[in-house]
């Protein structure tokens, strides 16, 4: 299991850290590519500053605000699959590793600097698959990841570490 490693005074030293921020992707807009990101700042009750869903721009019926794939699946349905999810073609914003998300349910969590609640699954949509290829939602399947809702604001960076709150 991946070690969650403190890089930076900022980052959670939370001993029930159990895995890390692997990397993240925000689109400014409903159906623009999915971009790498080093940084982002979590916005309570909205999402992710550089993302759709923080800057209202993004089109979502259940009001997702942060998705979270574990980095785990991914590494699978490419390899299973061969379809391409690690570029962010996935559409989640946050890649976890050495966490478990069924562990996450109910709970919050935090994640840098910033504290999530999990909200639900997040199931494939046709509209993933629309933009992305045929067979995304087969691959992703029931772990195409989770939705969380920003509960306390705050900048995430790419290593931070993920530790479970309650």
């Amino acid at each position: 299991m991946h070690q969650a490693v403190n890089v930076s005074p900022n980052r959670s030293d939370d001993t029930r850290a159990r895995g890390t921020v692997e990397g993240m992707f925000c689109a400014p807009a409903g159906g623009a590519a999915m971009v790498p990101v080093a940084t982002v700042t979590a916005l309570p009750g909205r999402g992710l500053d550089r993302d759709r869903y923080g800057r209202g721009t993004g089109s979502f019926h259940d009001n997702c605000q942060v998705t979270l794939i574990a980095g785990e699946h991914l590494d699978r349905i490419a390899a299973e699959f061969g379809v391409k999810v690690l570029s962010g073609e996935h559409r989640r914003n946050i890649v976890t590793r050495g966490i478990d998300h069924a562990s996450l349910v109910g709970r919050r969590f935090r994640v840098g600097e910033a504290v999530l609640e999990y909200q639900q699954p997040r199931l494939p949509c046709a509209y993933l698959v629309e933009i992305t290829e045929p067979r995304m939602g087969e691959a992703l399947g029931e772990q195409a990841g989770i939705c969380a809702r920003v509960v306390e604001g705050g900048v995430i960076r790419t290593g931070d570490a993920i530790a479970l709150l309650d």
